[in-house]
């Protein structure tokens, strides 16, 4: 017997084909929103979309109005995000197609927030019917299934057409929409996205989208490449005449060069990071002075300073949990990911040290996966590697580590299922 599941395809070229496939996906969703099951459901990426929009409580029949974000928001946002570096590109390759094809260009930050609108002008006043202007919100969260929405929910392009939509209101509207990823590292950074009336449907435009969103990328590369050539050239002459360990990084902490100590791809910096004598967690003290273009950092090897003195690792709520480490110049703070947490909580609690068997067994209650602990490990040494020590792994000698439990010893951790932290929920255990 066939399967219930079975995939409505996207709509075809011709206007027949698609009358008959948009009246195929509004049965199917009326009887997905009815809680009827054994129907065939649309596209898998669409299915899957609706039954995250379903599970957040989103009425199909709401408004996909949004609180629009002010002015000068929107202005800090774009100047925030090297999307606007780019954003001439985007309007070559799709605002005048766009324009001819009646629809419209909209990009957006990672949240789904429009910064930048351009296109036909007519369908630039029926967007606003919908709220797809600058400062609107766009997530699926808000706004149900949408190209621009799920795209940001997946990370992968998608055309959503007609009752694809959630909410009813957007039923008359088509669009497709990529990620642009930030070449350096993969981050998301916004959404590409072509929208219009349904009527502009065309199944060659989400391929179109596609191709735009990596030439974007494209160019982000080639200007970050140039940029630390650039400082490269500024770099080598200082270098030669310094001695010891440095580098000299971009202000997001790429590496253009090294001298005294093996590359990395990438130091960690602070976000508000000063020249002077600065305390970084991957090298521990250091003096940076500014660079055009980026940071000169010497290691200041043989200092008196001493490593940090103090950890607090702060487990009182799941939504904030961190480590802050008291240095010689300050208190820094690092957030943490739940299997971070577990991974720092069990060293606190064996303060002696544990190999990576032993932690295997404390997270996942299986000493084999030591492969796994070792590069969960890595990751968090490489932003605590002035309070972590290894073989066996442990908080470095002499140093003070604190935790802070919730109020409830049932709410450490509320998810985790590491035996480590389900030991001490059920004895209600301190450090």
């Amino acid at each position: 017997m066939e399967s219930s599941r079975a995939v409505a395809t996207r709509p075809a070229a011709g206007p027949q084909s698609v009358v008959t496939a948009t009246r195929l996906v509004h049965r199917a969703r009326e009887a997905r929103l009815a809680g009827a099951r054994g129907v065939p459901v649309p596209r898998a990426e669409i299915d899957a979309s609706w039954d995250r929009v379903l599970r957040s409580g989103i009425d199909p029949e709401q408004s996909p109005e949004s609180e629009l974000l002010e002015a000068d928001e929107i202005e800090h946002r774009r100047r925030s995000t090297v999307l606007g570096d780019v954003m001439p590109l985007l309007r070559d390759g799709l605002a005048a197609i766009a324009d001819a094809a009646q629809q419209i260009l909209v990009v957006t930050d990672n949240e789904g927030r429009v910064l930048w609108r351009q296109g036909h002008t007519a369908v630039m006043r029926l967007a606003k019917d919908i709220c797809l202007e600058e400062g609107a919100a766009w997530s699926e969260s808000t706004t149900g299934t949408n190209a621009i929405g799920t795209a940001l929910a997946t990370r992968t392009p998608v055309q959503v057409h007609s009752a694809e939509h959630f909410i009813r209101a957007l039923h008359n509207w088509t669009c497709a929409a990529a990620p642009v990823r930030d070449p350096r590292d993969g981050r998301l950074m916004g959404i590409v996205d072509i929208s219009g009336p349904a009527s502009t449907f065309h199944p060659t435009t989400l391929a179109l989208v596609g191709s735009v969103a990596s030439l974007a990328e494209s160019e982000l590369r080639t200007r970050h490449l140039v940029a630390i050539e650039r400082l490269r050239s500024v770099a080598a002459p200082i270098l030669c005449r310094l001695g010891g360990r440095a580098l000299v990084v971009d202000t997001h902490g790429w590496l253009a060069a090294v001298v005294g100590m093996p590359p990395v791809d990438r130091l960690p910096l602070p976000k508000s990071l000063q020249p002077g004598r600065v305390w970084l967690a991957s090298l521990g003290m250091c003096l940076v002075e500014p660079l055009p273009g980026g940071w000169l950092v010497q290691v200041a090897d043989g200092r008196a300073d001493g490593p940090p003195r103090r950890v607090v690792l702060d487990l009182s709520r799941e939504r904030g949990l961190a480590v802050h480490v008291a240095g010689p110049v300050g208190t820094w703070t690092q957030r943490l990911s739940p299997r971070h947490a577990e991974l720092l909580y069990a060293l606190a609690l064996h303060r002696e040290g544990r190999t990576a068997a032993e932690l295997a067994q404390d997270i996942f209650g299986d000493p084999t996966r030591t492969v796994t602990v070792r590069a969960e490990i890595s990751r968090i040494r490489r932003h605590l590697a002035e309070v972590l020590a290894h073989r066996p792994y442990r908080f470095g000698e002499g140093v003070e580590v604190e935790v802070i439990h919730p109020d409830l010893p049932a709410d450490l951790l509320p998810r985790s299922t590491a035996p480590v932290v389900v030991r001490t929920r059920a004895s209600a255990g301190t450090v």
